[in-house]
């Protein structure tokens, strides 16, 4: 069930390269170890220009990539520190920005709220 939404801060001219999205999933899906069409990716733009960090007094150079996961089950603590540094590093390497510029954001567990075709995701 990983479901990924992927916020990437593009630089002017910047567009997404054909395929970046089924890069994305199939990296994903690696880190998880998900079985075939069952991590789902969603990719969003976000100009430059409507990206600021506070305090900074100039434009950002950083152009960082905002990933929120959603799983039906967290895995424990140092579980999910080994999934977020393998995820960082896929993800810095399909979008072509530093790690230090991948944030992700672990989303509360899906089992019990989220549902798929009318069917809730079992606890």
């Amino acid at each position: 069930m990983p479901i990924l939404d992927v916020e990437i801060v593009l630089q002017s001219g910047e567009s997404f390269r054909p395929g970046l999205a089924g890069e994305l999933a199939d990296r994903a899906g690696e880190v998880f170890g998900a079985t075939p069409g069952t991590t789902w990716v969603k990719v969003r733009a976000i100009p430059a220009k409507h990206y600021a960090e506070n305090q900074s007094g100039h434009p950002t150079d950083a152009y960082p990539v905002f990933v929120s996961v959603l799983k039906a089950k967290l895995p424990p603590p140092d579980e999910r520190q080994r999934e977020v540094t393998r995820l960082t590093e896929a993800v810095a390497r399909v979008c072509r920005r530093p790690p230090e510029n991948v944030h992700i954001l672990y989303q509360p567990e899906g089992a019990g709220r989220v549902a798929f075709g009318g069917r809730i995701v079992p606890d």
